[in-house]
């Protein structure tokens, strides 16, 4: 018999709109102004995984900076957020991905939940921007989590308050230490990208636009 999953957990940044040159721009700035130089390349570590991560990462490119006091992160972490905070002042509706917005319209057809589980604490900021929010039942950020991807606790949180179990969610996320997470809760996994960086995803597709609900639902019937 044909089970229909009751949630969908989507990742924002990469899945829902590109802000992930957004973040690039951010971590860049902040690492010139400490002296550090990155480029796209080293940017992928940085995908999917929290804000004190990937400040750490970016820190250990310049051992001289491997002692600072925690409170000199911290404050370096909300200097980074202040600069993406500016950047995605310019996000807009047409900033939605292909395909997103008429996957959600037939999610709500078929009375299947909506959730956003997101590394960034400016998730419900860019959901507004984006015209968006009348979709999403619950939004997981990183203020609601202790642990961030590839620990699971960003999906199984938003599948928690909807009060669903985990094995009828549907995870979709476009970085590897995302997958993980949604692999970890025991989830069915949709992997937006790379077949190669993505490997561990229950299905693949290489783009938004392939993001189909039907064939969706298919694949999660054949596990």
């Amino acid at each position: 018999m044909k089970q229909t999953p009751k949630a969908f957990i989507f990742d924002l940044d990469g899945v829902i709109t590109d802000t992930a040159e957004f973040h690039y721009l951010a971590w860049k700035k902040l690492a010139e102004e400490l002296g550090i130089t990155i480029d796209r390349q080293f940017n992928e570590q940085l995908k999917g995984i929290s804000r004190m991560d990937s400040l750490e990462r970016i820190l250990a490119l310049n051992p001289s900076l491997k002692d600072m006091p925690q409170k000199e992160k911290e404050k370096l972490a909300y200097q980074k957020n202040d600069h993406y905070v500016e950047l995605i002042k310019t996000i807009k509706p047409e900033n939605v991905l292909p395909g997103i917005e008429e996957l959600f319209t037939k999610l709500k057809e078929n009375h299947i939940k909506i959730a956003i589980g997101s590394a960034s604490k400016n998730a419900q900021r860019v959901l507004e921007l984006l015209g968006l929010t009348h979709y999403i039942d619950y939004i997981v950020d990183a203020a609601k989590v202790t642990k961030g991807k590839p620990d699971p606790e960003t999906f199984t949180t938003a599948a928690d308050y909807l009060n669903i179990p985990y094995g009828e969610c549907v995870g979709l996320e476009d970085a590897a230490a995302g997958i993980e997470a949604i692999n970890q809760a025991g989830m069915f996994s949709v992997g937006i990208g790379d077949k190669v960086h993505l490997s561990a995803a229950d299905y693949i597709v290489s783009d938004t636009t392939l993001l189909d609900l039907d064939e969706i639902l298919k694949q999660f019937n054949l596990e």
